[in-house]
């Protein structure tokens, strides 16, 4: 694998390219060596649902599109960065706020967090904004068949 690998799509902001967005994660990162059916994975296929479906429901139409970034620098650490062309920074909620929404960004923090990695939002030259979440990149090890974790050798 190379020390540096990156890759970009720029979907509608419409709420079915979410589930675009969640699909072309998934499948770049299992390219990098990353199988689908792993925890770190399901995770990462969490927090970049919450991030574009913000993008889609948060930017009043003011942002007809959405960039979804990836950028896996030298095996160490995987950036997921979705972009939007509204200039309004994202708010966190009071957590007395009654609402069936607006946790996104708690969710998307703690997780973060929780894989030892960190969230952060930054203003784009454009006007918009990125929300992106930084994470240690650990691609899961083959797993060990049945034998090999007895400590026997197969016959």
């Amino acid at each position: 694998m190379a020390d540096h690998l990156e890759a970009s799509i720029t979907l509608p902001s419409d709420p079915a390219s979410v589930s675009a967005a969640r699909a072309h994660v998934v499948g770049t990162l299992a390219e990098w060596g990353m199988p689908e059916d792993t925890e770190v994975s399901d995770t990462i296929r969490l927090i970049v649902s919450e991030l574009a479906t913000n993008a889609v429901q948060h930017t009043l139409g003011q942002s007809p599109t959405f960039t979804v970034d990836l950028v896996l620098d030298r095996h160490d650490q995987l950036c997921i960065g979705v972009t939007d062309s509204h200039p309004r920074f994202p708010k966190r909620l009071p957590a007395a706020v009654q609402q069936d929404n607006g946790r996104g960004l708690v969710i998307i923090r703690w997780l973060a967090v929780e894989c030892g990695g960190r969230m952060r939002v930054r203003p784009t030259r454009e006007g918009g904004k990125t929300v992106s979440v930084v994470l240690p990149w650990a691609v899961p090890a083959e797993p060990a068949t049945a034998v090999e974790v007895a400590g026997q050798q197969e016959p």
